[in-house]
């Protein structure tokens, strides 16, 4: 356990870049440098992440815990990929605008912004050779690109996943034979505990400010799809007046500078809403988002692999695969690419860094340390 706390734990401090991003590390991480599992394994994950609400990049990792180390690897894995950007994240709420509107910070995001884009790009293109050659997937992969680029929406994204899914359990079924599978079952305590607690919160949210607080982040945890970005405009419509907009959108920008899951927005916002006890209120809120999407995960993951190995769904697995492939796509352009790349001097810092990683194989590390330097650099050009 203390191996993948620590292995998670390093990734925390690194991962920059939103959700997209994230996948990118794991898979670099945990498919291609550690051989955990396979690039078929992996993405059976990530497409099980893109179907349920919650923080999709941290179910990727919190599944890669469970698969290596049972519920107890999965708590390591959470905890460890979490807590650095939870440390951040009350660090900058204790600092506030003295941190995050000093031009230094501004510069230093730049460069890590730039690092994103190579490591996005990695692994859509890494992801592409692997889940779309066939005709059919490489139509889905362009297809549901295009769709996100036209229309970005999480309507959008929902509607070409379950259309990549149908089109696959029709048309991209397995052909080898294999023994029948036994039916799927989910587990049903996470399942109930999921839905106990999204039912009664409600009704006693007015006993206290603290279940009010967890009742509220729960509920925006259990409504969001997609993760990352999504969860970040639903918050706003929950504190509502609650919060000063100043306040909210300096932890709006700080939760797309910090490394780790976005989620952790939640932390911030815990932290301004308790002020008689900021640290509590932080904590909470920041337990309370997460918890519906691991509660949903938990429910199917320990029988996942029975329930894909059913010929149609295998199919629709196959589909969703090459759909994801086209949301990584679309997020290398907007907002990956778009809010990184300014001048000719960014795409040349871009393609540096596809070098020192894929031809120097300069690990993550250097590389974070390698872009901040050279965004504090490009604030003196």
């Amino acid at each position: 356990m203390l191996s993948i706390f620590k292995l998670f734990f390093l990734l925390g401090w690194v991962s920059f870049g939103g959700p997209a991003a994230h996948i990118g590390y794991f898979r670099q991480t945990f498919v291609e440098k550690l051989k955990w599992l396979d690039d078929h394994e992996y993405g059976q994950i990530v497409a099980l992440s893109q179907f349920l609400p919650g923080p999709g990049s941290s179910q990727v990792g919190f599944a890669l815990g469970y698969k290596r180390g049972g519920l107890p690897g999965a708590f390591a894995a959470f905890l460890g990929f979490t807590l650095p950007s939870v440390i951040i994240m009350i660090g900058l709420a204790l600092l506030a605008s003295h941190v995050t509107d000093s031009s230094a910070f501004q510069n230093v995001v730049h460069g890590l912004k730039l690092l994103a884009v190579v490591v996005v790009a990695d692994a859509a293109w890494g992801m592409f050779k692997n889940f779309c050659k066939r005709t059919l997937t490489v139509g889905l992969c362009v297809g549901t690109a295009i769709a996100l680029l036209v229309a970005p929406s999480i309507t959008t994204q929902i509607g070409v996943l379950v259309l990549a899914a149908m089109v696959g359990a029709h048309y991209l079924k397995p052909t080898t034979t294999s023994p029948a599978p036994q039916s799927f079952r989910p587990s049903y305590a996470p399942l109930a505990l999921f839905t106990v607690l999204l039912v009664t919160l409600p009704f006693i949210a007015t006993f206290s400010p603290l279940i009010d607080l967890f009742n509220d982040f729960y509920q925006a945890g259990s409504l969001v799809f997609g993760g990352g970005h999504v969860v970040l405009p639903l918050l706003q419509n929950i504190v509502g007046d609650n919060l000063s907009q100043d306040a909210f959108l300096t932890g709006y920008a700080a939760a797309q500078a910090v490394p780790g899951p976005m989620f952790t927005f939640a932390t911030y916002i815990g932290y301004e809403l308790m002020p008689s006890s900021p640290l509590t209120g932080a904590l909470v809120a920041t337990l309370a988002v997460f918890l519906p999407g691991f509660l949903l995960l938990l429910a199917v993951l320990k029988n996942w692999q029975m329930l894909a190995n059913m010929p149609r769904v295998a199919g629709a697995l196959s589909g969703v695969n090459a759909a994801v492939v086209g949301l990584l796509l679309a997020a290398l352009y907007q907002p990956v690419f778009l809010s990184a790349v300014i001048q000719p001097l960014d795409l040349a810092l871009v393609l540096v860094g596809f070098f020192l990683m894929k031809q120097l194989k300069l690990p993550i590390i250097w590389l974070v340390l390698t872009f901040m330097l050279a965004g504090f650099g490009l604030g003196f050009i």
